[in-house]
């Protein structure tokens, strides 16, 4: 066994450069913010059909990889897996920064950021969206409180896995929150399903370990801190278990779907006649973020393999985010079925496919919420002790 030592991370050229880098993109975020306060939310690409556009998916994205960046941390101190316990503190960090991140896009996207207050101030508990504030706050206090206890000095073990467990659980109701705010819109066809809180609960899995590999691999190589490949090579073996099981969720999904009358129009245009959407559908979402990363990832040679990982992570990363734009934009492009089973015409596109193309502003301020989080993480790395020295596979043996 491996003595483990955390240490923050030196002030390098590698590491400000990145982060005068990363406060270049969010600058240039704040600055598409100002634009579109003042010209309105014409200049976007969205509208009064698309009322949720790119910047809603980029937000969704972080906030649900939020909860699954915290899988390794769970693992450890819940599951009392010895091997993952040194990367439990960078995992907690970076599932609050993907938060932050994800709700900061949210936030901004609404036009009058500063009308967030009226929602803080007053609760309808008859919304989803009022539960969803309090499992957002909720998930940064008990993350914070459970990193806490992972730093300080003399707090005796089970205040770490107390801490880790209400984490984990919390953070199943988060992702079950986030899922239920589509599954309980009833008046979408392409939305109105219960399997979409297990669905985005996988999803997180998927994106989230993605997520956190592309960090810590980043970051030990930025700084020459050695990351063992039997260590690898167990997040990567698992991240395909979670893709394995994000492909089975999204074939009941779609397979119950089809079997409902009512869901058959929305199921054909996804799956056959949605033009783009069917494309990110089969092309990215099943194939290029789904069949291609597993098959890497359980190839005997090529999962072990750092590049591979590398390539199957931004691959899962792809599929993920193409899945959530199917789900958020696709699901507005198909009609509002406002009177089931009569045909409506009128001059306001009703029955119609709804047009939406994302516009570079959108694109800009997405990108802003993943550089936001990315800088909360090496901000928290730099000033706190978040990252063992070593993440060699001294602790690795068959049994953990």
């Amino acid at each position: 066994m491996e003595r483990i030592i955390y240490r923050e991370l030196k002030s390098t050229p590698q590491v400000w450069g990145l982060l005068v880098l990363l406060c270049v993109f969010i600058a240039a975020a704040g600055a598409v913010v100002l634009y579109v306060e003042h010209y309105g939310h014409i200049v976007t690409g969205m509208n009064n059909q698309i009322v949720w556009g790119l910047p809603h998916v980029f937000a969704i994205f972080l906030i649900v990889a939020a909860s699954g960046a915290l899988n390794v941390a769970s693992i450890g101190s819940v599951f009392g897996k010895v091997a993952y316990k040194p990367m439990a503190r960078l995992s907690a960090l970076l599932a609050i920064a993907l938060l932050v991140g994800g709700l900061a896009v949210l936030v901004l996207d609404l036009g009058r950021p500063d009308r967030l207050i009226v929602t803080m101030t007053n609760f309808n508990f008859t919304s989803i969206f009022t539960w969803n504030i309090l499992l957002y706050t909720g998930f940064m206090v008990i993350v914070a409180i459970y990193i806490y206890t992972q730093m300080a000095r003399g707090l005796p073990s089970y205040a770490v896995k107390t801490a880790g467990l209400a984490a984990f659980l919390w953070r199943l109701i988060l992702t079950t929150g986030t899922g239920s705010i589509f599954g309980w819109l009833v008046a979408r066809q392409a939305y109105d399903a219960a399997i979409m809180a297990p669905l985005f609960i996988v999803l997180s899995f998927a994106i989230g370990m993605a997520s956190f590999l592309l960090v810590v691999m980043g970051i030990t190589r930025m700084t020459g801190r050695a990351f063992g490949p039997e260590l690898r090579t167990r997040l990567a073996r698992l991240m395909a278990i979670f893709i394995a099981a994000l492909l089975y969720f999204t074939a009941v999904q779609h397979v119950t779907n089809i079997y409902a009358a009512e869901h058959w129009g929305v199921e054909t245009f996804i799956l056959r006649d949605g033009g783009i959407y069917t494309f990110l559908f089969w092309g990215v979402q099943v194939l290029i973020g789904g069949l291609v990363p597993m098959g890497i990832l359980f190839h005997p040679t090529l999962g072990k393999q750092s590049r591979m990982v590398v390539l199957s992570s931004f691959l899962v990363i792809a599929g993920g985010f193409a899945q959530l734009y199917v789900i958020v934009i696709g699901g507005q492009a198909y009609p509002l079925e406002i009177f089931p089973g009569f045909d409506v015409s009128s001059s306001f596109s009703d029955g119609v496919i709804n047009s939406y193309t994302p516009s570079i502003l959108e694109l800009i301020l997405g990108l802003g919420g993943v550089a936001l989080a990315l800088a909360i993480t090496v901000i928290g790395m730099k000033f706190l002790r978040i990252l063992p020295n070593s993440l060699s596979d001294a602790n690795v043996t068959p049994k953990t």
